[in-house]
């Protein structure tokens, strides 16, 4: 079994001799504590402008060496190294600023080969690590809204030092190609099904020369990329989540009216602008619901074809033939509130119905609309999932 490191480098001539001898003399402790008969380094300059390529060449008997004439980014170097080695069986990187120690690959390498794991990575935060708090926090940060939508966590989402199965690679990809591929990947992993990714706590020492990493800027950057992968496994979540908070301000802008009603039995004119407004988080909440059971289907018949979804109440109410049973109600409700109204239209030209039924009708129509529309829509993507299934089984 062969383990291929590759070594990411941008202007990195304080550490790179150091991080490319100390990988040199991890080789044979990697290969004596685990399951890997060869270990193969490659060095990738991102556009350095210092001295780093003419140190690396000094140790060409050791490393391979790629240049990026101009600045690529982190992860387009990773996987550039990678792609230079294509018999590896296993895939790892390292960062050049001598924060990781080589010899720990050794762990990685078993987490991977005796716990079946398709990701290993050595986790920074711990005691022994000399992370600045602010990246910790950061990391706290992005590890806990990734667990919010996922089943499985990871404590240090960015990790610089990972180790890859070889049939993993194409579960995770396409990874950006900047310094946002670490949390990209963790998030792919955790929120991927089909990825078992599992992390060790490591030493981590501070860091030598200037760290490329801007706090704001690429932490907005990772900010990003994890939101953009919980959208595109767990999209129904986030709709959720919105439409629980739109719903809740429609129950709270309309709770004083509805207790006035049901104490004095009618209302005043001014209650008009609250049932505007709750007429319309109400109905932004039902949109986004029906968005969130679409979107969740969408994903289900694609990224998730094999795994066995509970029927969620969502199902039931935009779904389920209960669905039209539930439109056609609201429907029948809303009639009923105009219905006199209509009728002394239509006899006497005139009508003196209060605008608070017309607000509950349009909103009960609007409601059944969308019940029936999101009934057909997901029928249509059924249809689409048993087409792309026969299809599938005959090629």
């Amino acid at each position: 079994m062969k383990l291929l490191i590759v070594i990411p480098a941008l202007n990195e001539e304080q550490s790179i001799e150091s991080i490319i001898l100390r990988t040199e003399q991890a080789k044979k402790y990697i290969c004596d504590n685990c399951k890997i008969d060869a270990v193969h380094m490659v060095v990738v300059s991102d556009g350095s402008s210092d001295n780093t390529v003419s140190i690396t060449k000094r140790h060409s008997d050791k490393t391979n060496l790629i240049i990026f004439e101009k600045n690529r980014g982190y992860g387009a170097a990773i996987k550039e190294g990678w792609k230079s080695v294509e018999d590896a069986d296993l895939f790892a990187f390292i960062d050049a600023d001598g924060t990781c120690d080589p010899l720990f690959f050794s762990e990685l390498c078993n987490m991977i080969i005796e716990q079946g794991a398709d990701i290993a990575l050595g986790s920074r935060l711990n005691k022994n690590s000399e992370m600045p708090f602010v990246r910790r926090i950061g990391n706290t940060l992005f590890s806990l809204m990734l667990s919010f939508v996922a089943n499985k966590r990871i404590k240090d989402t960015a990790s610089g030092m990972r180790v890859i199965r070889k049939s993993a690679i194409n579960k995770i990809m396409p990874l950006p190609d900047g310094l946002h591929f670490t949390p990209a990947m963790s998030a792919r992993a955790i929120l991927c099904e089909d990825i078992i990714i599992l992390e060790k706590e490591m030493k981590y020492l501070e860091r030598e020369g200037a760290s490329k990493l801007n706090v704001w800027k690429d932490g907005i950057r990772f900010l990003l990329v994890i939101l953009e992968n919980i959208f595109l496994y767990f999209p129904n979540k986030i709709f959720n989540a919105f439409a629980c908070f739109c719903l809740s301000i429609s129950i709270v802008i309309i709770y004083s009216p509805f207790i006035f009603y049901l104490n004095n039995h009618f209302l005043e004119d001014w209650m008009l602008y609250r049932f505007l407004v709750t007429a319309l988080f109400s109905l932004i909440s039902i949109i986004l619901f029906s968005i969130s059971h679409i979107t969740f289907n969408v994903v289900s018949f694609t990224l998730r074809p094999n795994s066995k979804q509970k029927k969620s109440i969502l199902y039931y109410i935009f779904e389920h033939p209960c669905s039209i049973i539930i439109a056609i109600f609201c429907f029948s409700i809303g009639s009923l509130l105009i219905f006199n109204s209509f009728w002394d239209r239509i006899t006497t030209g005139l009508t003196n119905e209060h605008w608070s039924r017309y607000i509950t009708m349009i909103v009960l129509y609007l409601s059944g609309t969308i019940l029936i529309l999101s009934f057909f829509t997901n029928k249509i993507l059924k249809l689409v999932k048993h087409r792309l299934t026969y299809l599938k089984s005959i090629n």
